[in-house]
């Protein structure tokens, strides 16, 4: 049994009935994203469980080593090159263990959704493609597909069901909005559905994207 990740819990309401499990970028922890829980109009829907998890801390290549919390190590600028495959499937064992306490405190996978912003975003489609269970959805913001060679083998039939959100801003510095359209094609080359949005804005969010997000949980959790 692998130690559970540190994490940050928020409750909509009395005794959820459905998991958001949302996971932060590069040198971020979990508290990142706490303060978009009163953004989201989860207006109709049950209460909801958010689970905010911190990534191990580890030495980051690309920025001199320097010691952070990072889901897998970044080696240089071209994301795809040299990828710690290592550190990718370390982290989604992770996610997996998390996935699984929630399971066993009542909440089918059915119901949970993966969500995640950057690195976050890899780690959503890393472990969401691979589960052997239809999630309610996996929610990518400003990232791409990981060991991306790998994924047509390695993702279960059970996946192909689940709804998938991407949304990328078109003058992202950090990672290229190229990148996320080539993620996207190739999910939907795989047979995936994504609900695809992109927005003029660098590596962040914006406003019309949590509407957007809003009305995609509402639907998937509905």
């Amino acid at each position: 049994m692998r130690e559970l990740l540190e994490n940050i819990e928020i409750e909509t309401g009395p005794n959820p009935q459905a998991s958001i499990i949302w996971l932060h970028g590069l040198g971020a922890d979990g508290n990142d994203f706490v303060p978009l829980v009163r953004e989201l109009d989860l207006s109709g829907l049950p209460a909801i469980r958010f689970v905010f998890p911190h990534a191990k801390t580890m030495p980051v290549t690309i920025n001199g080593g320097y010691v952070m919390r990072a889901w897998y190590d970044i080696t240089g600028a071209e994301l795809t090159r040299r990828e710690d495959e290592t550190g990718l499937r370390d982290s989604q064992r992770d996610v997996e263990e998390l996935i699984a306490r929630e399971k066993s405190r009542g909440i089918a996978a059915s119901r949970i959704v993966l969500a995640g912003f950057s690195q976050g975003c890899a780690m959503t489609l890393q472990t969401g493609l691979r589960h052997p269970e239809r999630l309610a959805g996996m929610l990518g913001l400003s990232g791409y597909l990981p060991l991306a060679d790998k994924v047509a083998h390695e993702r279960t039939e059970e996946s192909l069901a689940t709804p998938i959100f991407m949304a990328h801003g078109r003058q992202d510095p950090v990672v290229p909005f190229m990148r996320a359209q080539q993620s996207r094609e190739m999910l939907v080359a795989m047979g995936y559905q994504v609900e695809w949005h992109e927005y003029n804005m660098q590596h962040t969010l914006c406003l019309e994207e949590v509407q957007a997000i809003s009305t995609w949980l509402r639907k998937v959790l509905a």
